[in-house]
């Protein structure tokens, strides 16, 4: 329940709750909350028990836990009914990053091929962003296009 409370932050509390309700309330305080938290404790199993009870017998292994993303993904790559872990072994992020940014910068991955050296031309396959493109004569126009307007 308190799993991310340190314990500086622990020591913090109970000082708080010293310095608020005193050393004499203080104990009457902590048994009213855990009389408190046992309640919902009580409430909560009872309502999956309800749960349970009206899914019938073929949900009878049904975890809530189960409802957690975390949880269920984790148990379903446990199982590899789906074949997950043979693609999650198989997709390698570098080498497909690698793919993407050699195929910006318009390097081939494979050794050059007679295709690719013709297309290249003399600039081995870059593109000069430094130079403008050229611009159209002043007065060439787009040409219209009804539909799009």
């Amino acid at each position: 329940m308190f799993n991310d409370i340190g314990p500086l932050e622990l020591v913090t509390l109970v000082v708080l709750a010293v310095l608020i309700f005193g050393p004499d309330k203080l104990p009457k305080v902590i048994q009213d909350v855990m009389r408190t938290v046992r309640k919902i404790r009580e409430f909560s199993e009872s309502a999956k028990q309800d749960i349970r009870q009206e899914l019938g017998p073929e949900y009878k292994d049904f975890e809530f836990e189960d409802l957690n993303p975390k949880t269920f993904i984790r148990k379903q790559l446990d199982n590899d009914e789906l074949g997950l872990k043979e693609l999650r072994n198989g997709f390698d992020l570098k080498k497909e990053m690698a793919e993407v940014t050699d195929a910006v910068h318009s390097r081939d991955t494979e050794p050059s091929t007679s295709s690719s050296a013709g297309a290249a031309g003399s600039s081995g396959g870059r593109v000069d962003m430094t130079k403008k493109p050229e611009s159209p004569a002043r007065d060439e126009r787009p040409p219209y296009d009804a539909d799009a307007t």
